[in-house]
């Protein structure tokens, strides 16, 4: 899921916090603590409550600029919080961009989760924009081809803060979407590792989803309060970030969550976005096992042995039963996606499209020696042209064992995902727990309900929501085996299908957390949201 610590100062991301004076009254706070759907009054954003900080953030293009913003720290977004540390978020707006005044009146939001691994997120220690992580898991170094994959590590990035661009530096879209004249709000949310003195584990499935919903009614709800246009939200997030991403663009406004909001105290406004942008999104888990077999059933594992092939066999026939039932066309009218063309689909459509952009950029000399090295591909016409086969074998190793979600033993993260109060892990697929309990094992009654709050599938494909978002970003890179490539592709198609934008590439030879295409994003955002830039 994840891939490595939070990121610090990026290369291409930017991000020098040059000096800050204080103004206002420090972190606004949430409301009074009682259960139920709180009013706007509750929870009123206080204006005056900021840092002016000034940074410097390099954009995608290589170029500095000098922010000045308004920075809001560790605001409380629910009035009946579990953990204030997590139910917060941040607020960052441009007041200056090398030195000329911006009107932030009615730009564009980034909501950028920092979600990773669905583990805890905090912004309640960041000291300005993008600064906020997944705290409570090892460390590592974020890595676009190597990440360690949280199912089998442990070890997960802050999401939306933990992008690899293709030179191997850090990628910040909170900064970014600043230096771009947007509001940034960076939300925290509980994650599945939280567990209190009771041993009971509060941030499992679905808290994470419920807190960011939580988090845009708060925005919602402040709408002349908060600067910015709450009717042009555009998400971000990457791993499990890009998960919740896709499903808080999916969900919006679902009743399905009216309940879990209430007991939080999230105020009585609308949690639908406008915009959803996901990286590599670890989604769709009660079918993940299976795609995960469809798509690297024959990869073997970083030791360079083979998984157990009688499992794998029976999850991949589980993924052709699943995607049949989902009855989806392929984009550019490719037709019905069925287990027996998938593999077409994914060249056709993306893996070789995403290699012929890799290497029609690149100097005559060095796409030589990249098809010298690479002689699986053949180069003809300016296009690239191959086999699944031969892209399996070049991707080589695959991430995760077998089930690669639904652990056996119960070691993946997504089985801690889908613990319940005491219990730290359960089997949330009828082929794990049957596999370790007998045919007679039935799941907690709990589970399918819960399931289907942490899937975007349902409500794109089962029952379409009518105030779901209707733009899409996803991303993810060819050499990504956390998940299968299905998993995006599925979503991509499942929104197309509904008529919404979808906007859905892969980066060529690039892994799990990477995002090679940063300002073509905030420029998309642009576009979309039909903003052009005010001075005042």
């Amino acid at each position: 899921m994840g891939i490595g610590a939070t990121a610090g100062v990026a290369a291409a991301g930017g991000i020098a916090l040059t000096a800050q004076a204080s103004s206002g009254t420090g972190a606004a706070s949430g409301g009074s603590g009682a259960a139920g759907a709180a009013s706007s009054d509750a929870l009123a954003f206080d204006k005056d409550a900021y840092t002016t900080l000034t940074t410097t953030i390099t954009d995608a293009d290589g170029a500095d600029h000098e922010v000045e913003y308004r920075f809001y720290k560790a605001v409380t977004y629910v009035a009946a919080p579990v953990d204030e540390k997590y139910q917060c978020l941040n607020v960052s707006v441009p007041v200056r961009i090398d030195g000329t005044a911006v009107d932030a009146t009615d730009v564009p939001i980034l909501f950028a989760n920092s979600v990773g691994g669905y583990m805890p997120s905090s912004v309640a220690d960041a000291t300005g924009v993008g600064g906020g992580g997944a705290t409570g898991m090892p460390g590592g170094s974020p890595s676009a081809s190597t990440a360690p994959s949280a199912s089998a590590s442990g070890e997960v990035a802050s999401g939306g803060n933990g992008m690899v661009n293709a030179q191997g530096g850090m990628v910040s879209l909170p900064k970014l979407a600043l230096a771009a004249g947007y509001v940034v709000v960076e939300p925290g949310a509980r994650g599945r590792t939280l567990v209190d003195a009771d041993g009971t584990y509060y941030g499992v499935a679905p808290a994470a989803i419920v807190d960011l919903k939580a988090a845009v009614r708060y925005v919602r709800s402040n709408k002349g309060r908060i600067p910015g246009d709450v009717d042009r939200i555009v998400s971000s997030g990457t791993s499990a970030g890009g998960a919740l991403s896709s499903l808080l663009g999916a969900s919006g406004d679902s009743p399905l969550y009216e309940k879990l909001l209430a007991a939080i105290g999230a105020a009585d406004a609308s949690d639908a976005i406008f915009a959803t942008g996901a990286w590599c999104p670890i989604t769709d888990l009660e079918h993940a096992d299976g795609a995960y077999e469809w798509n690297w059933g024959s990869n073997p594992t970083s030791s360079g042995s083979t998984v157990d092939q009688a499992v794998s066999k029976e999850l991949r026939s589980q993924f052709a039963e699943y995607q049949a039932s989902l009855r989806l066309k392929g984009l550019n009218g490719f037709g019905t996606l069925t287990a027996r063309n998938y593999d077409e689909y994914l060249v056709r459509q993306y893996m070789e499209p995403s290699a012929t952009r890799y290497l029609a950029a690149l100097s005559d000399a060095d796409r030589t020696t990249y098809l010298a090295a690479n002689t699986f591909i053949t180069w003809s016409g300016g296009r690239a042209r191959f086999s699944w086969a031969d892209f399996l074998t070049h991707v080589g190793a695959r991430k995760k064992s077998t089930p690669a979600f639904d652990a056996f033993d119960l070691s993946a993260g997504e089985n801690n995902l889908f613990g319940k109060g005491t219990t730290k892990a359960r089997h949330f697929t009828l082929y794990s727990l049957r596999h370790e309990n007998g045919d007679s094992a039935r799941l907690d009654s709990d589970l399918p309900a819960t399931l289907h709050l942490m899937n975007p599938m349902p409500f794109l494909t089962e029952k379409p929501n009518p105030h779901r978002t209707k733009h899409w970003w996803i991303r993810l890179g060819t050499k990504d085996s956390d998940t299968s490539h299905t998993v995006s592709a599925n979503l991509a198609a499942a929104a197309n299908a509904l008529g919404d934008e979808v906007d859905h590439l892969y980066y060529w030879d690039e892994g799990h957390g990477a995002n090679t295409d940063p300002g073509d994003f905030i420029k998309w955002i642009a576009r979309i949201t039909n903003h052009t830039p005010k001075t005042k």
